[in-house]
């Protein structure tokens, strides 16, 4: 039977809940959101049209009254009248039920539930919705606006989004090749006081030489030749709004100085031009290097790193954050069986298990390479382990891994597992490699881990 899309969000508090709820849900609906913090549900509302919110009626421990869940269910249902909500709770109350259902819910579950209660609950509020109905807000598209992934340090990162994305401060965003970097300034933009503009992003290592100045900073006609006409920069264009200098450490040496000073006085002067322009822009950049290690060699200037990073974010790699690789999985499966029309095919549990295995060095973005080529070559309806063969680089990574006898590739492979399996605690991590956590440093860095 194939499954249902109907949007599905489950609130608890309590992990094991959630976890076994996505997993008897996502044999029958194909989109299953899960948050702990009930205070995420503005964010999530605002980002997605839901059809099903299952709701706690408790959120701290030892309450029995049902009164935050009450109260949750009369927000959602103000913010969103058609969505039907279905309560849950450990405590069985009729006074509570009536009450739940007086302010809108459609039924009410208690735990354990088994799972043709909690399928009848839910079809029950299905067929409470319209086929007309309208979403109250914009659905944002999942690759735009959030950053998939449960893990701790997907967590802690977007808690610290969620600090400064309405200020102003200046955002550093550091991570390797693939992470997210671009998916990061997005959702600040988005969170930020100037979200009615549009984020204006700069890729600095596509910019040539010559026109780099031009580009950033404007130039007036015949300033140059080819000038015919006046013509704004990328920072003129951002003004009111945020500009997102992409790989930072590729301005060259000798406009770094007329960077800062764009940033120190929020003003610019066109190539060709004497007079300044005001700008009220917000700079967040990103890079996939060592600033500091520039700073080091001369190659960055140490006062613009100051002003560059007032707040400094990093982005784990995709094998410290292994948790999240089955959700990706599914996100991207989601996303390409759509656009190759190919519905019936499937992902099998002994392939998430290997791809779970496998060190990513290309991370998020190769991880939705492979998936896409797979599908694409996939010949049957389901993807398979035997299907790593369409994936070269997988099959690359697995042969070293088991086969090689190169000392300097066995060292990196020891440190690389020694880092993973502390999830990035390099005091841990240094004391089973018994090693420094100085030595183990120069070999993270030797290695590029």
């Amino acid at each position: 039977m194939p499954k249902q899309k109907n949007p599905i969000l489950v609130i608890d508090d309590d992990s094991d809940v959630l976890l076994s709820t996505r997993l008897f849900l996502k044999q029958h609906f194909e989109n299953i959101h899960t948050e702990s913090n009930p205070k995420k549900i503005n964010e999530l509302l605002s980002q997605y049209t839901f059809d099903i919110v299952l709701l706690d009626m408790n959120f701290r421990k030892g309450e029995q009254d049902g009164a935050e869940g009450l109260y949750w269910l009369r927000h959602i249902k103000s913010i969103s009248s058609s969505t039907a909500v279905i309560m849950i709770t450990a405590y069985g109350n009729i006074e509570l039920a009536v009450e739940a259902v007086r302010c809108g819910a459609v039924d009410f579950v208690l735990k354990p539930w088994n799972g043709e209660k909690i399928l009848n609950a839910i079809n029950k509020g299905l067929s409470t919705i319209s086929g007309k109905r309208k979403p109250v807000k914009k659905n944002l598209s999942t690759t735009e606006s959030s950053f998939i992934g449960q893990s701790e340090p997907i967590k802690d990162l977007l808690n610290s989004i969620e600090k400064i994305a309405q200020t102003d401060a200046n955002v550093l965003i550091l991570g390797e090749n693939g992470t997210g970097k671009q998916l990061v300034a997005n959702i600040i933009h988005e969170k930020s006081l100037r979200n009615q503009n549009t984020l204006n992003s700069v890729d600095l290592g596509s910019l040539s030489g010559t026109l780099f100045e031009s580009e950033l900073f404007g130039h007036a006609a015949g300033a140059f030749t080819d000038a015919k006409e006046s013509k704004p920069g990328r920072f003129e264009l951002a003004d009111k709004s945020t500009i997102f200098l992409d790989e930072i450490g590729n301005v060259p040496i000798h406009l770094q100085s007329k960077l800062l000073t764009v940033i120190q006085q929020r003003s610019v002067t066109r190539v060709g031009e004497a007079k300044p322009k005001d700008i009220d822009v917000r700079i967040i950049s990103a890079t996939n290097g060592n600033l500091q290690e520039m700073v080091n060699k001369g190659e960055f200037r140490q006062d613009l790193l100051y002003r560059i990073n007032t707040i400094e974010l990093t982005i784990p790699p995709l094998r410290n954050r292994k948790e999240d690789i089955p959700l990706l999985i599914e996100f991207f499966m989601n996303k390409f069986k759509k656009k190759y029309r190919k519905d019936y095919v499937d992902i099998a549990e002994s392939t998430i298990t290997k791809m779970c295995k496998y060190r990513w060095p290309g991370n998020i973005r190769e991880l939705e390479h492979c998936i896409e080529r797979m599908l694409i070559l996939c010949d049957g309806n389901q993807i398979t382990p035997d299907d790593f063969t369409l994936s070269p680089s997988l099959l690359t990574e697995s042969n070293t891994e088991l086969d090689s006898l190169n000392l300097e590739e066995m060292e990196r492979m020891c440190v690389t597992k020694a880092v993973d399996k502390h999830k990035g605690n390099i005091s841990k991590a240094a004391e089973e490699l018994g090693l420094t956590r100085a030595a183990l440093y120069r070999r993270i860095e030797k290695y590029g881990i």
